[in-house]
């Protein structure tokens, strides 16, 4: 411990130090009565007798006991160095992905399907940014929030397995879904708030358009990365028939230049994901592009200090009552 390093947090405690000048002045007036005394008629005999040690160490324990009242004091005031200086990473970053999970995401042309694929890269993406916090939000034909912003991401991670296409009516109101991942940012003192909405057709439901949602966002300086999920053509779609449920080919209708707008309009990128691999590398370059907007910041990290000056104080006061009971013992 380095003492020209050290800071307190409370100094106002300091103050307390003045009872030591009361102490010291009582024990001054009053210390001739702390002995018994021996009238004698001729005390020249004592003059030829030397001092003893314990005449020298007389005043050690009042001595002791104010050094020891003095470093309580100071372990009030709260010691803490400030010479841990490090360069650490602070992400702080505040992250909703709003996933569609509306009937067309079970198209197979990725596998094993659009729903399945999207789950599995969101979870790989979470699991890499243990220090932020991650919010889930899904929408069909409307939204709702699977999961507020949590940093417990095996919780997160858990209820990614469980949605599924159905939760809730069909369709696709992108605007609700950015809506409701709006709503879980807006209130955030996160230094970056991010959210990732992730479609795969055009907004056909919702009270909210699309761009009124993305207006919404870049008022509360919400991020909007925006990524549209589907091959370039057609895709294995699930129809229902009157032969039960088959995959028919139906062309891939993905609302690009609603997706493009609200991304321009808060500063975010869109990304098409055509196969797992190019979903894949999307989320890797937002993860990269988030990470680089917070800066490597160089702080001191302050460390608690109160321990040295607790055993030192415990040992005086051990010091002080060991000598008032043993050697330095006087007659009540």
């Amino acid at each position: 411990m380095n003492l020209n390093n050290i800071t307190f947090a409370n100094p106002e405690y300091f103050f307390l130090l003045l009872i030591i000048i009361p102490m010291i002045a009582w024990y001054v007036m009053n210390r001739n009565k702390a002995y018994a005394s021996l009238q004698v008629s001729d005390i020249s005999a004592l003059a030829l007798a030397g001092r003893t040690y314990k005449y020298y160490l007389q005043h050690l324990p009042f001595f002791l006991r104010v050094i020891t009242i003095a470093l309580f004091i100071t372990i009030l005031a709260r010691p803490q160095s400030q010479d841990s200086w490090e360069n650490t990473n602070i992400e702080g970053i505040d992250i909703v992905i709003a996933t569609d999970i509306s009937g067309s995401m079970l198209a197979r042309d990725f596998e094993p399907d659009r729903l399945e694929a999207a789950k599995n890269v969101a979870k790989e993406f979470i699991k890499g940014r243990p220090n932020d916090r991650v919010g889930l939000v899904v929408f069909a034909g409307e939204s709702f929030t699977q999961c507020p912003l949590t940093t417990d991401h095996s919780v997160l991670v858990n209820l990614f397995e469980d949605i599924k296409s159905g939760m809730v009516k069909d369709g696709t109101a992108i605007g609700m879904g950015l809506a409701s991942a709006v709503n879980r940012l807006k209130e955030s003192e996160a230094i970056s708030k991010v959210a990732i909405l992730l479609t795969d057709g055009v907004n056909n439901s919702g009270s909210i358009a699309p761009v009124t949602a993305a207006e919404i966002a870049d008022e509360f300086d919400i991020r909007v990365y925006t990524v549209g999920m589907g091959t370039n053509g057609v895709a294995p779609m699930p129809v229902q028939t009157p032969f039960g449920m088959q995959y028919k080919n139906v062309e891939v209708e993905i609302d690009e230049d609603a997706l493009q707008k609200i991304a321009e309009m808060t500063g975010g990128k869109y990304f098409r994901a055509t196969d797992n691999e190019s979903l894949k590398k999307i989320y890797e370059e937002i993860d990269q592009l988030e990470k680089s907007k917070i800066d490597v910041t160089e702080f001191s990290k302050k460390k608690e200090e109160f321990l040295p000056f607790a055993l030192l104080a415990a040992i005086l006061l051990f010091m002080e009552i060991t000598l008032r009971n043993t050697v330095l013992r006087t007659i009540p």
